[in-house]
C-alpha cells in the first residue's frame, strides 16, 4: 500500500509540474533599444529594426508632435512626465508618431529609453511586466497600439493600476504611451450597455469612462484636407527621391486619395509605395503604419 501511494503522490507531483506556468525568462534590456512582449512565457523580444520614419517626414500633426517629444525627452533625462494617449482619425499618424518620437530621442540621447510594444489582447498581464521592469535601471516606454475595450472585457481594470492606482503604482521608469480611435476607449455600444443593465448605470459608466482620464497627456489627431494631404506626398515623394514632375505627382495623389475616398497620411504613403513600385524604385523603410 505504501509504495501504491508513493507512486500515486508522484503522478501527482508530476501532473501538477507540468500544468505550471513555465518559469519567466529574466529580462535583458541592455541588448536592444526595442523589444515586443510575449507572454508565454513572460518575455521580451528584442527588436533589431524598428520600422519608422524620421520625426521631420510626418506632416500635418507638427503640434502633437511637440508635445509628444518634449513629454518624451524629459522622461528620458529623469525628469517627471505623463502617460500618453494619442486619439482620433484612423491613418494620420498616431503609432508613426511614437516611433518616430522613440528614434529622434535615442538619436539625441543613445541608449536613454527601451521601447516596448505591447499587444492590446495581452494587456492583462501589465502588472507582471511591470513587477519585472522595476527591477531595471533603464527607462522604458511601454506602447500599446489600437486600444480599446468591448463589452465584457474586463482588462481595462489592469490599466487602471497601471496608469494611478494600485498599492505598488507605476515604476518610476516606466511610462505608457497608447493609440486609441476612441477618446474614452470604449465603444459607445459598450457605454450603452453598461448603462441599460447597471443597478447604477451612471457611476459603472463613470468608472469606465475614467479610464482615459488617467493618461495626463491627451493628443487628438484629425482628419486631414487635401493641402496637407499634398503635402504629406510631396515629403514622401523628396525623401524617396521618386523621379516624376510635380503635377503629375499631384495629380496621380489625387486621384488614388478619390480611390480610397479618404485623405489621410497612412492614404498618402499607401500611394508612396505604389508609385515607387511603378516606377522601380526601393523605399528605405517599410510602411510606417
Amino acid at each position: 500500500m505504501e509504495r501504491e501511494l508513493l507512486r500515486l503522490l508522484e503522478r501527482i507531483a508530476s501532473a501538477l509540474e507540468r500544468q505550471a506556468p513555465a518559469e519567466a525568462v529574466e529580462f535583458d534590456l541592455d541588448v536592444a533599444d526595442a523589444f515586443v512582449l510575449e507572454v508565454a512565457p513572460l518575455r521580451l523580444r528584442p527588436v533589431e529594426r524598428v520600422a519608422r520614419l524620421p520625426l521631420g517626414l510626418l506632416c500635418g500633426i507638427d503640434r502633437a508632435a511637440e508635445l509628444l517629444l518634449d513629454n518624451t525627452r524629459r522622461f528620458a533625462r529623469g525628469l517627471p512626465a505623463n502617460n500618453a494617449l494619442l486619439w482620433g482619425a484612423r491613418g494620420m499618424g498616431k503609432s508613426s508618431l511614437v516611433k518616430a518620437v522613440h528614434g529622434e530621442v535615442l538619436r539625441q540621447h543613445p541608449r536613454s529609453l527601451a521601447l516596448i510594444e505591447i499587444h492590446r489582447e495581452d494587456i492583462g498581464h501589465l502588472p507582471r511586466l511591470l513587477h519585472r521592469l522595476a527591477r531595471s535601471r533603464r527607462r522604458c516606454l511601454l506602447f500599446c497600439d489600437d486600444l480599446s475595450f468591448e463589452p465584457g472585457d474586463v482588462r481595462y481594470k489592469s490599466l487602471k493600476a497601471v496608469l494611478e492606482g494600485g498599492l505598488e503604482g507605476r515604476p518610476p521608469n516606466v511610462l505608457f504611451y497608447a493609440t486609441s480611435n476612441r477618446r474614452h476607449l470604449l465603444s459607445r455600444e459598450s457605454i450603452e450597455n453598461e448603462r441599460a443593465s447597471a443597478l447604477h448605470p451612471g457611476e459603472v459608466v463613470e468608472e469606465k469612462v475614467s479610464l482615459s482620464d488617467r493618461f495626463g497627456l491627451w493628443i487628438g489627431f484629425h482628419p486631414c484636407d487635401q493641402r496637407t494631404y499634398l503635402e504629406m506626398v510631396r515629403r514622401y515623394a523628396r525623401w524617396a527621391r521618386l523621379p516624376i514632375a510635380a503635377e503629375a505627382l499631384e495629380a496621380e495623389a489625387l486621384a488614388w486619395a478619390r480611390s480610397r475616398g479618404a485623405r489621410s497620411g497612412r492614404v498618402a504613403w499607401q500611394f508612396i509605395q505604389d508609385l515607387a513600385g511603378r516606377l522601380g524604385v526601393n523605399l528605405p523603410l517599410e510602411s510606417p503604419s
